[in-house]
């Protein structure tokens, strides 16, 4: 496109130019100057990771001085573990102390769908739907015995109006200089104001297995590996915690990076934190 003297170019169009036009890697992406970033992954449920990993992010932001802290949770909070409704507690709590900004995962939207889908609802019970309506307080043996129309009566009646609002309110993506944080990941090639809310939530191929730039570093959850995954052009942070016992952050300051995970060993949560 020529550019027309004496006329500025739109500010999207500018802004989807500098998106390709980065050729950022692993080693070159930064955080903006004074700021601090900690990323987490897929929590599922498991409070008890949850809340010693935020403990272990606030002993580590205030060792490193003073900067402007952005806590950044990338979706899937609920399901699989067994205490959702105290992870939603434990984040809306958080996010009143500080700034903690909170991504949509594919399973937030599926319970907030479920509760008017019954075709929704029996895929959400499926994949760890179940764990969270109990954590609400229905006992398992009214879920079990409960058809579909029953099931929704229960959480109506369970789940408050509050944590379902909060829920709603969660954020399609996160940018933040060099970095873009989403849920499940996107789709290569396609500007980041044109991708579509499915893919974000769920993409795993053509992503994942994508090598060249997509203009940010991307962080990730979704896809579940034992270790993170350290790519030229993606971070994937979700290690499994419901079914592994470990949960992941990514820490970024400037162009430096470091992990910090809890994870239950013999019975006890213990930390370990190290740089990549």
């Amino acid at each position: 496109m020529a550019s027309i003297p004496g006329v500025t170019e739109p500010t999207m169009l500018k802004s989807i130019r500098q998106f390709f036009a980065r050729q950022t890697s692993q080693a070159a992406a930064a955080v903006p100057a004074g700021e601090r970033v900690y990323a987490i992954g897929d929590v599922h449920g498991r409070l008890d990771l949850f809340e010693t990993l935020a403990a272990a992010i606030e002993a580590d932001d205030a060792a490193r001085g003073l900067a402007e802290t952005t806590v950044i949770l990338l979706g899937d909070l609920i399901d699989r573990g067994p205490d959702s409704a105290g992870v939603v507690a434990a984040t809306r709590d958080w996010q009143s102390r500080r700034k903690v900004r909170v991504i949509c995962g594919n399973h937030e939207e599926k319970l907030l769908e479920s509760f008017d889908d019954p075709a929704v609802l029996r895929g959400f019970l499926l994949y760890g739907g179940d764990a969270t309506i109990q954590s609400y307080g229905v006992a398992p043996a009214d879920l079990a015995t409960a058809d579909l129309a029953g099931t929704q009566a229960l959480m109506r009646r369970a789940i408050p109006s509050e944590d379902l609002a909060f829920i709603a309110g969660f954020e399609d993506f996160v940018a933040l200089g060099d970095y873009l944080f989403v849920h499940a990941g996107i789709r290569p090639g396609v500007p980041i104001g044109t991708q579509t809310v499915e893919d974000m939530r769920w993409i795993r191929e053509p992503f994942l297995d994508y090598a060249d730039s997509h203009g940010f570093m991307v962080v990730h959850g979704h896809t579940i590996t034992a270790e993170p995954d350290l790519r030229r052009n993606r971070i994937g942070i979700d290690t499994g915690a419901y079914k592994s016992g470990r949960l992941t952050a990514l820490g970024l300051e400037g162009e430096r990076r470091w992990l910090i995970a809890t994870e239950e060993r013999d019975g006890a949560i213990v930390v370990d934190t190290r740089p990549v």
